[in-house]
């Protein structure tokens, strides 16, 4: 996308300007000004000049890509978009200015920042960037001991603003820091975090290779916001890995068309693949993907993924 800073140059940035230890998609805040990683996307509009929802566009085949086109998750979004908004967390006026130098959010994308009565969300290959920056601020946002005490805070790092995840999120009223874990938009039972923090430390994602425990980019962050949002509304373990799949397809589609091609090159059929083994470092971390490229047929190679989505 033409807003992106590719964390390829993100990474040698970081080598010329720190002796930090090299921790994938930590950054240099003052680079983050223009708006690092945030996902605009341009919508098609009908002949009235309004941009079309989603399910307008659908043909009835693209569901049967090898991956999934859309998905309906079973959590509800609610009023949260609201709440961001109202909390500053996500200032509406810049982030439908992004969106507005883009054709303009769908109706059903922008009700999901300012209605109350959300439904589940629905995530598909055209708003997936949406959703992506709106868990995002979530993540970031929703008080959670993640935040507080995992490797985020680890004082090597120079704190938690110093990374993609944090310095990146400049859809927000006043610093990003200013709303880093500050908020409960949703409380969860000590089992529930329990729950989410054992599931985060086994779900990786092709751009870093930092589990969603440390949640360093843009990805991490949203997919931390994502399980917390299942957790809290009672989706089984099970199911969340599942989800988890889902939507990073839809974040990283070249990454896991190559995945199932390189599965079915191991005879192994791709609907019977356990998600917790797809999602975990030796598939889903950059070093992991990398690796299973090396072992497949060079015409059968697909490039990697980037924080930018």
């Amino acid at each position: 996308m033409e807003n992106e800073i590719k964390v390829e140059e993100e990474k040698e940035e970081i080598k010329e300007k720190t002796d930090l230890p090299p921790v994938t998609s930590i950054i240099i805040v003052i680079a983050l000004i223009v708006g690092a990683v945030i996902y605009a996307t341009k919508f098609p509009r009908n002949q009235n000049g309004e941009t079309l929802s989603y399910p307008a566009r659908l043909s009835s085949g693209q569901q049967g890509k090898v991956l999934q086109d859309w998905v309906e998750l079973s959590v509800k979004w609610g009023d949260l978009g609201v709440q961001m908004t109202e909390a500053g967390v996500i200032d509406k006026e810049k982030f439908e200015n992004l969106y507005s130098q883009r054709g303009g959010l769908a109706q059903t994308d922008r009700e999901y920042l300012t209605s109350s009565n959300n439904g589940n969300l629905m995530i598909h290959s055209e708003n997936a960037g949406i959703i992506l920056n709106m868990l995002w601020a979530f993540g970031l946002a929703n008080t959670n001991p993640i935040l507080e005490n995992g490797p985020m805070m680890d004082l090597r790092y120079g704190g938690a603003g110093n990374f993609a995840s944090t310095g990146g999120w400049t859809l927000a009223k006043g610093n990003a820091m200013d709303h880093y874990s500050m908020h409960q938009f949703v409380k969860l039972t000590p089992e529930q975090q329990d729950l989410v923090e054992r599931v985060a430390k086994n779900i990786y994602r092709p751009c870093c290779d930092n589990s969603t425990y440390f949640p360093d980019c843009n990805h991490g962050m949203a997919m931390l916001g994502l399980l917390e949002l299942m957790a809290s509304q009672g989706v089984s373990e099970t199911d969340m890995y599942k989800v988890a799949l889902q939507v990073n397809t839809l974040w990283f589609p070249d990454t896991y068309e190559a995945i199932k091609t390189f599965m079915t090159s191991q005879g192994i059929d791709w609907n019977t693949v356990d998600p917790k083994r797809i999602l975990g470092a030796e598939f889903s971390s950059s070093s992991g993907y990398q690796k299973m490229l090396s072992q497949m047929k060079p015409q059968q190679q697909k490039g990697g993924a980037s924080c930018g989505a």
